[in-house]
């Protein structure tokens, strides 16, 4: 897909996806799109100016100012990258699935959100696990520099494609969690793909979220394919678990129905 890079802003805690999402869009050589999500609960627009703003100062350095604070982190780190940003009217998981659609690659904080009474509720990345039509990026935890990228149980298709693409652009290792044992049989043609790529096959005994979760505290980047469908709620499931509690950043890849 030759999108854009998608990257969800909220304010500065969004700052560390805006900065990848650069490097990201810098590197497949496309442009990086700003989008901001406005929801009715975070803010009320009624008819007409309101009492406590005005001249409407406020509501737009409010709507403005964590995509100008974006901008200008996007550009240092990529300056030649074309910026363009959106403020689209939505809950952020919907905006963002609606423009994973067209998009090369959606980058997202993992930060969870406040709800009602101060409750946290399940983070946006959570929710987009479970929606994204196109690859998602969400950054969390700290990327141990040395070490793997790894495997999810995914020996074929857009997963593994994607984690051996990483893997050699990263000069890492690829460690392939699977419990059970078809993994070099069914990884033959990306071998030969990517022939400086060390795999290693290392079985568990359950094929979990929580696995992987364990797995990410020396790794690189984490990927996972998921289907978004009911067939595959163990891989829905795991995908949530792991964007919300990862160790290191971690790769969602919607997976083609079959």
């Amino acid at each position: 897909m030759s999108g854009p890079v998608v990257v969800g802003v909220d304010g500065s805690s969004s700052l560390a996806a805006v900065e990848a999402a650069a490097r990201e869009a810098e590197r497949l050589g496309t442009g990086l799109r700003l989008t901001h999500a406005l929801t009715c609960s975070s803010t009320y627009l009624p008819p007409g100016v309101p009492p406590w703003d005005r001249d409407g100062t406020a509501t737009r350095v409010r709507l403005t100012e964590p995509l100008t604070e974006a901008r200008r982190a996007a550009r240092r780190i990529a300056p030649g990258v074309a910026v363009t940003q959106d403020v689209l009217i939505g809950e952020p998981s919907v905006v963002l699935e609606s423009q994973s659609r067209t998009a090369s690659l959606t980058v997202v904080g993992s930060a969870p959100v406040a709800g009602v009474g101060g409750r946290l509720r399940p983070s946006v990345a959570g929710r987009l696990a479970a929606r994204s039509r196109g690859p998602l990026l969400v950054i969390r935890g700290r990327s141990a520099p040395d070490g793997p990228v790894v495997l999810g149980d995914d020996t074929s298709g857009e997963a593994a494609e994607f984690a051996f693409s990483e893997a050699t652009r990263r000069a890492a290792d690829l460690v392939v969690l699977h419990p059970r044992t078809r993994t070099a049989r069914s990884l033959s043609a990306l071998r030969k793909k990517h022939p400086h790529v060390v795999v290693h096959a290392r079985r568990t005994s359950s094929w979990t979220g929580h696995a992987l979760v364990e797995a990410s505290g020396t790794a690189q980047l984490v990927v996972i394919g998921a289907r978004h469908s009911v067939a595959d709620t163990l891989r829905i499931s795991a995908a949530r678990i792991l964007v919300d509690h990862a160790h290191c950043p971690v790769a969602v890849i919607p997976l083609r129905q079959t």
